[in-house]
């Protein structure tokens, strides 16, 4: 590859870590944006329930500033104010905590910009790497480039130049025997393209769709509050429990969108140890009965068992399996926790008495914001994650899931993890 080749992927690979560094700056920009109003707003909260013994959400608030002072330090003298219909005014000086939060935000920017700064040349680094089939690809045409056949080489181009990189079903075909290895080269780069490119936008439309629900939510509730709110109090309760139901919903959603996004990314890393499954599969079962009394929760891990892996994650997708089976099974009815040993191998699994799942849906059940009703999970709170994160969980120990489902009959999830090895040194 000549020189001039080698700059312009240089450039390439500087404009795609670009892009990414624009975003990342941007996010912590709404992210510090977010943690100055939750902080102001604390604040002012601590205020009040300190002056009035409690929280008053119809109260007259305003901060005033010295203006005859620099723009720089009025927030020094800031007083808050807030005050009942016909009561007292309250004030408060607010100076002290203006000037606390500068100094933290301050070393907050200051971290920012260090991670910033030190996300460039790994994302060079990661660019180059995924560039590299392009650059493999330049060296071949620039082999061809010194076919002496002029008539070959027209024909190659001029098949290049008809490739429609929007199109699915894109490929390179010249006819040409002697370049058949290009055209696979090619025509495979291609295919995986736009299969990343498929996931990558149904995996956008999925989430945007699924945070698109609870805001709306959020948001008919906000305007029930302006409207009637105020004095309705039956309106105002039953809209801050909709608003935090919702809000608990967000947050979970996007917890789970964070954990899948550092796994395929690579930067979740596993602690395995050796541990007993048949423990962790009764912690599992007393959290269960505890939490849950609508059930009968039903343990059957006599036997002692051994199992390696990294504990907290295992027991992670063990909890996404019964808070599941939990969702589509009818009050009163029975579900078992089991821990037990096939063919010498660990395994655990999870057996209610549901709804089952339909026999075509069954291939689909782990992929992301996957439902097999959609209505009946929407009320039952599932966000299609669950058995995603926990599909990713067992990959990452080489293990394998064997799902048993009937409808209206119940399903068994069993999950299938590799023999511990002998020459590790078992924990306490």
């Amino acid at each position: 590859m000549s020189v001039k080749d080698v700059k312009k992927t240089s450039s390439i690979a500087w404009k795609i870590t670009s892009s990414w560094l624009g975003r990342l700056f941007f996010s912590f920009l709404l992210l510090d944006i977010c943690l100055i109003l939750l902080t102001v707003a604390g604040w002012c909260y601590t205020q009040e329930t300190a002056a009035l013994g409690t929280w008053e959400p119809f109260l007259h608030r305003s901060f005033s500033l010295d203006h005859t002072l620099p723009i720089w330090r009025r927030m020094d003298t800031a007083v808050y104010s807030f005050q009942l219909a016909d009561g007292p005014v309250y004030t408060a000086a607010a100076g002290d905590f203006f000037q606390t939060a500068r100094y933290l935000f301050t070393v907050l920017l200051v971290l920012e910009l260090i991670m910033i700064l030190g996300s460039i040349t790994p994302g060079l680094r990661k660019a180059r790497h995924a560039l590299r089939p392009l650059n493999e690809m330049a060296a071949t045409a620039q082999q061809l480039s010194h076919l002496q056949d002029e008539d070959r080489f027209r024909d190659l181009e001029a098949a290049i130049s008809q490739i429609s990189p929007n199109r699915p079903d894109a490929r390179l075909a010249t006819g040409d025997r002697d370049l058949q290895g290009l055209e696979q080269a090619v025509n495979s780069l291609l295919q995986r393209m736009h299969e990343s490119y498929r996931q990558q936008a149904r995996f956008v439309s999925d989430a945007s769709h699924e945070l698109r629900t609870p805001i709306a939510v959020i948001q008919g509730y906000a305007n029930l509050l302006d409207r009637w709110g105020k004095d309705d109090e039956q309106i105002l309760l039953e809209s801050i429990a909709a608003i935090k139901s919702e809000s608990d919903h967000m947050k979970k959603l996007v917890e789970q969108l964070l954990f899948l996004a550092r796994g395929d990314s690579g930067r979740t890393t596993l602690n395995p140890q050796h541990f007993s499954l048949s423990n962790m599969m009764t912690e599992v079962w007393e959290e269960s009965c505890m939490i849950d009394t609508e059930h009968e929760w039903v343990l059957e891990a006599a036997e002692p068992i051994e199992a390696y892996g990294d504990v907290s994650m295992l027991k992670q997708a063990i909890r996404i399996l019964a808070d599941n089976a939990a969702k589509y099974t009818l009050a009163g009815d029975t579900i078992y926790l089991r821990a037990l040993q096939k063919d010498g191998q660990p395994c655990f699994e999870v057996q209610d008495s549901g709804i089952g799942i339909a026999s075509e849906d069954i291939p689909h059940v782990f992929e992301r914001f996957f439902r097999s009703d959609p209505a009946r999970s929407r009320q039952s709170g599932g966000s299609g994650l669950g058995l995603s994160i926990a599909k990713w969980i067992v990959d990452k120990h080489d293990g394998f899931f064997e799902v048993l489902s009937r409808e209206e009959i119940g399903t068994r999830i069993t999950v299938h993890l590799p023999k511990p090895p002998q020459n590790q040194q078992k924990s306490d």
